[in-house]
């Protein structure tokens, strides 16, 4: 017998949204900026709510896209915290479609990103791991 379970998102569930037509090109299909923006979006979330303060992108070190998204489409994002330095983390980021009136859900695209906490001066701070 065979595992017909459909696969799950690592991580947890961050950011939901719909993508428009003015995200799209003539074909339909997302801009892969629009659906790397709404990523770095949700790591800016969860990084700032494990950091307990202010973070900011400091490099985006994988970006795999598996499948296309379509106008219509709901995005999710999932965020797992694979490590935590002094100042810094990586985070593993899965985007998702859940596709447009349809029970279908695939993974879309799978990156690394690296935030750094910064203090009031703009200068990277310790993390003091709240989240």
């Amino acid at each position: 017998m065979t595992d017909t379970q459909p696969p799950c998102p690592n991580g947890t569930l961050t950011l939901r949204t719909l993508a428009m037509p003015g995200d799209a090109n003539a074909a339909g299909d997302i801009f892969g900026g629009w659906v790397m923006a709404q990523m770095d979006l949700a790591c800016g979330i969860r990084a700032a709510e494990h950091a307990g303060g202010r973070v900011v992108t400091a490099a985006v070190n994988e970006m795999v896209f598996e499948k296309p998204m379509h106008v219509g489409d709901t995005l999710c994002v999932y965020i797992e915290i694979e490590k935590t330095g002094r100042t810094s983390m990586t985070l593993l980021v899965e985007a998702w479609a859940q596709r447009y009136l349809k029970p279908i859900r695939e993974k879309l695209i799978v990156g690394r990103f690296v935030m750094v906490a910064l203090d009031d001066d703009g200068k990277p701070t310790p993390i003091s791991t709240m989240g």
